[in-house]
C-alpha cells in the first residue's frame, strides 16, 4: 500500500506525481509554475532557485490533500540538468542559478579547453567536451565576472540536489546528474582533479562526496513531514538530472531502449553498460542515474520553437497542429535552422535562426509552422545521427514530453527518424522516473535485493494506440532534407562565429 511522490522540476514548472506502488497507476499530479528572470543580457538565461523550492512545496501540499499521507514512503526528485546553484558557508543562495540554457560562458569554456589542453585532450581526460551549458564553465564565470560573490562560495549543487538539500537538509550529488557538470571523469564516476584545478584548487573541497545513484540523499526534514502530512522516515532518494530520470521513466534501463524528450529542449538518449565517449565531443557520455551509462545528445530548441510560431499566429495546440498539417511534406521547400537560442548539438552557442527557401508560395502561417516543426525534429535527427554512428541502433524511439502529446508531430518523427515511434501510458517520464527510483531506493533501505527493473517492468507502459510508424515515401523525402538540412549548417557555421 506503500506511495511514492515523484517531482520534476523543469525550466518552465515543477510537477508531482504519486504513484500507488500496489496498482502501479498514478493517483494524483500536480504542477506549479516559476519562471526566467526577465530582462537579463542576451545568452543569460537565470532563475531564482528559491522558486523551485516554493513551487515543490505547493505541488507536494497539493498531492498531498488528496492521498493518505502516511502512505507515502519515499520521495524522488528531477530536475534540469547543468544548472549552477552557488551556496556560501551557510547554505544560502549567493546569487541567482544560471541555467543550462544560458551561453554566456562561451569564453570560459575556451579558457577551460585550452588549459586542459585542447578539445581532445579535455575529452580524453573527463569525456566531454566544455560546453556552455555545463557546470564547471559557469563556476569559472562567477570566479572571473563576479569576484565578491564567488569568495562567498563554499557549496556547489545542481538544481534537482537543492531540492534535495531543501528537503533533506544534506549535501548530496549522485553520479548521473553530476556527469552533466563536466567536473566529473565518466568513466571512473569520480571529480576530475585537472579539470578543478583548471578552475580552482579550492573547489574540491566545495563539491559533495559523488555518491551512487541508489543510495539516499537522507530522510525528510521533522518540520517538512510535519508540513506536507508525512512521515519523518519518508526516504528521499538520489534523484537525477532530467534525462536520466525520464530514462527510468520510460524503461530506458537496459541496452536497445531509445528514448527522445521533447521539451524546451530536446533529447535523445540510450542506455549502455560502459561509457560511450565521442571522440568529436557531439554526444554526452553521461552517466545514468541506474549505475550504467547514458549517451545523449541535447537541442536547445523545440518546444521553444514551436511555441514562437504558435504565440505569434495566436494559436491553440489544435490550431498549431491544423496549419502544420495543411503545408506538404517539405514545407514546398522551406526551411528552419531553429537556432533561436544558440545551439548545443552542434555546438553553436552563438547561432540565430535561419529561413531558407521563402518564397510568395511558402510565405504563409502553414509552411512557416510544418518548417518551424520539420526543422526542430531534423536537427534532433542530426544527433540521431551521430548516435548511430557511436553504436546505438534504434528499433523504435520512445517520447515523452510535451511535444509527444501532437499525433501528427509522432508521425512526423517516424518519418523522419526512420523508425517507429511510440509515446507512454504516463507521459511525465521524469517524475515517473523519480517515484520509481525512490521505491527502488526505499527497498534497497529495507535490506530488499530489489533491482530497478523491478519496478519499471509492469509499471513502465507503452501506449501502442500512439505508435507511428514510418511512411516509406516521406521516410525517402526527410532523408534528402536531413541531408540538406546538414550541409546548411555546416555552410552557415562560419557566419555564427
Amino acid at each position: 500500500m506503500s506511495l511514492f511522490i515523484g517531482i520534476d522540476s523543469g525550466t518552465q514548472s515543477t510537477k508531482a506525481v504519486v504513484l500507488d506502488l500496489t496498482t502501479g497507476k498514478i493517483i494524483a499530479e500536480a504542477r506549479a509554475p516559476h519562471t526566467l528572470i526577465a530582462g537579463l543580457p542576451a545568452g543569460h538565461m537565470e532563475q531564482h532557485p528559491q522558486e523551485w523550492t516554493a513551487a515543490l512545496d505547493s505541488v507536494i501540499q497539493q498531492v498531498a490533500a488528496r492521498i493518505d499521507g502516511s502512505r507515502v514512503r519515499g520521495i524522488g526528485v528531477s530536475g534540469q540538468q547543468h544548472g549552477f546553484v552557488p551556496l556560501d558557508a551557510q547554505g544560502a543562495v549567493i546569487r541567482p542559478a544560471k541555467l543550462w540554457c544560458d551561453t554566456s560562458t562561451i569564453q570560459e569554456c575556451a579558457i577551460l579547453t585550452k588549459k586542459l589542453g585542447g578539445t581532445k585532450a579535455a575529452i580524453r581526460t573527463a569525456g566531454l567536451a566544455f560546453l556552455p551549458g555545463f557546470t564547471a564553465p559557469k563556476i569559472l564565470w562567477l570566479k572571473r565576472h563576479e569576484p565578491t560573490n564567488y569568495k562567498r562560495l563554499r557549496h556547489v549543487l545542481l538544481p534537482h540536489d537543492y531540492l534535495n538539500y531543501h528537503l533533506t537538509g544534506n549535501y548530496f550529488m549522485e553520479h548521473g546528474d553530476a556527469s552533466g557538470t563536466a567536473l566529473m571523469d565518466v568513466r571512473r564516476r569520480t571529480w576530475s582533479q585537472p579539470v578543478i584545478k583548471a578552475i580552482d584548487k579550492n573547489l574540491a573541497d566545495w563539491l559533495p562526496p559523488l555518491s551512487a545513484s541508489h543510495q539516499s540523499a537522507g530522510t525528510l526534514r521533522p518540520a517538512l513531514a510535519q508540513q506536507y502530512g508525512f512521515s519523518s522516515d519518508v526516504i528521499v532518494s538520489a534523484g537525477g538530472g532530467d534525462n536520466m530520470m525520464g530514462a527510468i521513466g520510460t524503461g530506458n534501463v537496459a541496452p536497445g531502449v531509445v528514448s527522445a524528450s521533447l521539451g524546451t529542449s530536446g533529447t535523445i538518449y540510450a542506455y549502455s553498460a560502459k561509457p560511450v565517449v565521442d571522440p568529436a565531443g557531439e554526444i554526452a557520455a553521461f552517466c545514468s542515474s541506474t549505475g550504467g551509462w547514458l549517451p545523449l545528445l541535447c537541442t536547445m530548441n523545440v518546444t521553444l520553437v514551436t511555441e514562437q510560431f504558435r504565440a505569434l499566429f495566436n494559436w491553440d495546440h489544435a490550431q498549431l497542429e491544423q496549419a502544420v498539417s495543411s503545408a506538404p511534406a517539405g514545407a514546398g521547400g522551406l526551411a528552419l535552422l531553429p537556432y533561436f537560442t544558440g545551439e548545443r548539438t552542434p555546438n553553436l552557442p552563438t547561432a540565430t535562426g535561419v529561413f531558407t527557401g521563402l518564397s510568395l508560395a511558402t510565405l504563409n502561417p502553414g509552411h512557416l509552422a510544418r518548417a518551424a516543426m520539420e526543422g526542430v525534429t531534423m536537427n534532433m535527427n542530426y544527433g540521431l545521427r551521430r548516435l548511430t554512428a557511436l553504436g546505438i541502433k534504434p528499433k523504435e524511439i520512445r517520447v515523452t514530453g510535451g511535444g509527444s502529446r501532437s499525433a501528427y508531430w509522432r508521425q512526423m518523427m517516424a518519418d523522419i527518424f526512420g523508425v517507429p515511434v511510440v509515446a507512454m501510458v504516463e507521459d511525465e517520464g521524469a517524475a515517473l522516473g523519480g517515484a520509481l527510483q525512490a521505491a527502488w531506493c526505499e527497498a534497497l533501505a529495507q535490506g530488499k535485493k530489489a533491482k530497478l527493473t523491478d519496478f519499471t517492468t509492469g509499471i513502465v507502459a507503452l501506449n501502442e494506440a500512439t505508435r507511428c510508424v514510418p511512411d516509406a515515401k516521406r521516410k525517402a523525402l526527410y532523408r534528402k532534407l536531413q541531408d540538406r538540412h546538414d550541409a546548411l549548417s555546416r555552410d552557415l557555421r562560419p557566419l555564427f562565429q
